[in-house]
């Protein structure tokens, strides 16, 4: 794809659409998908994984999932909390596109797909799902991550999936330094060649007082 990547704001490549048959949180259907997006012939490997290894979501409030191609994980989380405002969100707009394809055919109305800009900077998130697009270069993602994170709510968890050989240790160590006040960060899940990290805000810090997790 020369510079066309999937997380290019508008690919360049033939969009090439396509259906696959997919199962989300029990539930089994076709979905459209695309070139030019990430994974578009099934549901990849770390995001299998980090389905796999993850609690229910809250069942209602706002969840996010970052980065979220055509939508294996919004739709998940849609289908599993349907009162709950699920934030799809990409750079990619051909993405978003699909990701609302796929939602408006699974009678899905509780998903929002957006540009990270297009988020209200006062939403804030009990639950995060992510398989981050760790090809984007280390210092983008750190900065995806720093902008993000913060905007879990208190007591509320973000759960990120990352290949062994891509870093996810590393990542572990800098997720660890870089949130030390109010957060923990831990190794949920092995598997496949994935490791699933769990990043949890813990209630607010007062002053005299630290307020339990």
């Amino acid at each position: 794809m020369g510079s066309d990547h999937y997380f290019s704001a508008s690919p360049s490549s033939a969009e090439n659409l396509r259906r696959i048959r997919v199962s989300l949180a029990g539930r089994s259907g076709e979905v459209t998908t695309a070139g030019g997006v990430f994974s578009p012939d099934h549901v990849d490997g770390g995001t299998a994984v980090l389905l796999a290894n993850t609690p229910p979501p809250p069942p209602g409030g706002h969840l996010l999932d970052l980065g979220c191609g055509w939508g294996p994980i919004a739709l998940s989380l849609a289908v599993q909390s349907p009162h709950a405002t699920v934030w799809a969100v990409d750079v990619n707009d051909r993405a978003l596109d699909l990701v609302r394809r796929n939602a408006a055919e699974w009678g899905l109305d509780n998903v929002n797909a957006a540009r990270p800009d297009d988020v209200p900077e006062d939403v804030r998130f009990r639950g995060i799902r992510s398989n981050p697009p760790i090809r984007v270069g280390k210092n983008e993602l750190h900065g995806l991550l720093e902008r993000w994170l913060p905007r879990l709510d208190e007591r509320s968890d973000a759960w990120l999936v990352v290949q062994r050989n891509l870093g996810s240790d590393s990542l572990q160590r800098w997720l660890a330094a870089t949130f030390d006040d109010g957060y923990s960060v831990t190794r949920a899940a092995t598997g496949r060649g994935f490791r699933v990290l769990k990043v949890r805000r813990h209630g607010a810090v007062r002053t005299g007082a630290i307020e339990l997790p």
